[in-house]
């Protein structure tokens, strides 16, 4: 019979990936007897990564989702003195602390940095002021403290690169209007601009056809019930698509919707979103900025690979985002692919470095949905747990706690304790707004840190 696990165990980032981690971790050892101590390090002074700073505000299915990850976080076994998962926040590992130091304090760490940058596009006048990353543009308006506060919408044309989740919540961002959105958690600054664009067309490229959309149902369906907002679409974009012959049921329904949408009147909305297919783009246009975007059109060859037509189609836009996927973010120290943008590894072991594991889009690249996530942890997990029984990882173990050295470099970390403060105060700043809201985000990192600690330190 072999002995009870007792592990501790560091998580480097603190989105679904890494908190579904610890969980998973935390009821595997459980159910084996056994004791694990783990500790959840994450760059940002709050939790939950992109269900925080990537998806659009007025998505409110996403609360269902908060309100689990907050549950994983906030269980403590009874009669113990912490929590199994400690959450320890605005600490970049790499930065503030190394890899190495992770290493030798615990017997396996698993990185769930995610994917927070944007994919590189190969064209001509990517960098031509006007042309965004979508990751920026939604970092914005999700009021991410990194990135500035203010964002020019100064353009009535803009095109969204991409045929994704993320492209559409892009378009419906710069479509919707401000006032639709005040009873969000959207933050003031971010109310302010979208109240100051001058947006009147939205057009979102995606290389291939209908009947190969990378949208979910419920996305592409919220699309269509936005306000004084009409749908455009194009007859020679659907020759051949019959919602009837589609591959999966989850297509069937978005063609179905699109269907639906060619059908309706067009002309009496303040503003238009034009979805257009079979278009890959070739070319920002400009002298100096962005003044047009070019694409080639394409169609499906026999083999039902993407084949170029010579039809060069140009659109007169002052904007372009780029919604073509993300790119993994690296931690210092651990082993990575750049063609792939991830950490590489086998089922969640990284490549010749016992100990270390990967999980979430660093682990597979920034493919997926929540659902996916929650797998892909487990299958890391079982590797994890496989290992630790098998005596295959390190069992030197410092005395001294980790925030001791946080502690002695001056690092203001924040804790569990410090969210739920920031989180009360973020409440309580909704429900004192003149539009009530569920939350107001406050944006300022040096303003989120010290509320944590200060009003953590209070309780």
């Amino acid at each position: 019979m072999t002995s009870p696990l007792n592990l501790r165990v560091a998580i480097v980032g603190a989105g679904p990936a890494g908190i579904y981690a610890g969980n998973l971790l935390a009821n595997a050892v459980a159910e084996r007897s056994g004791r694990v101590e783990i500790d959840l390090f994450e760059s940002l002074p709050a939790p939950y990564g992109l269900i925080r700073y990537g998806v659009a505000p007025d998505h409110p299915r996403i609360k269902g989702i908060v309100n689990s990850l907050h549950d994983m976080l906030d269980a403590q076994p009874e009669g113990a003195d912490r929590r199994t998962i400690r959450f320890i926040g605005n600490v970049e590992v790499g930065k503030d602390l190394a890899l190495d130091e992770l290493r030798e304090r615990y017997e396996a760490v698993i990185l769930a940095t995610g994917a927070i940058r944007d994919a590189a596009l190969d064209v001509r006048g990517v960098d031509l002021p006007g042309s965004h990353g979508a990751a920026d543009f939604v970092a914005w308006f999700d009021g991410h403290p990194d990135v500035a506060r203010t964002w020019r919408l100064e353009a009535t044309s803009v095109a969204v690169i991409g045929n994704g989740n993320v492209a559409l919540d892009v378009a419906r961002m710069l479509a919707k209007h401000a006032e639709d959105l005040r009873t969000t958690e959207v933050p003031d600054n971010v109310l302010a601009g979208l109240e100051a664009s001058a947006v009147t067309d939205v057009h979102v490229f995606g290389r291939r056809g209908p009947a190969d959309i990378k949208f979910t149902p419920i996305e592409l369906r919220e699309l269509g019930e936005v306000r004084d907002v009409d749908i455009v679409l194009h007859d020679e974009d659907f020759d051949g698509v019959d919602p009837a012959s589609a591959s999966t049921n989850q297509l069937k329904v978005m063609l179905r919707i699109l269907s639906g949408w060619r059908e309706r009147p067009v002309g009496e909305a303040s503003r238009r979103l034009h979805l257009h297919f079979w278009h890959a783009p070739v070319e920002i246009l400009g002298d100096g900025r962005v003044e047009g975007i070019r694409f080639e059109r394409t169609r499906a060859g026999e083999d039902g690979t993407l084949e170029r037509t010579g039809d060069h189609r140009d659109y007169d836009v002052q904007a372009v985002y780029r919604a073509v996927g993300y790119y993994g973010t690296r931690v210092a120290g651990a082993p990575f692919d750049e063609g792939r943008g991830v950490v590489p590894n086998e089922a969640g072991r990284v490549d010749g470095e016992p100990g270390l594991y990967a999980t979430g889009w660093i682990k597979r690249g920034p493919v997926g949905l929540i659902g996916h996530t929650k797998s892909d942890a487990l299958e890391t997990v079982t590797n994890l747990v496989a290992d630790a029984e098998a005596g295959l990882l390190s069992s030197i173990r410092p005395a001294a706690d980790i925030l001791d050295l946080l502690d002695e470099r001056g690092t203001e970390y924040t804790t569990w304790d410090g969210w739920l403060a920031l989180d009360a105060h973020e409440r309580q700043l909704g429900e004192t707004h003149q539009h009530t809201r569920e939350r107001v985000k406050v944006v300022p990192r040096e303003e989120q840190v010290a509320l944590s600690r200060d009003e953590a330190l209070a309780r």
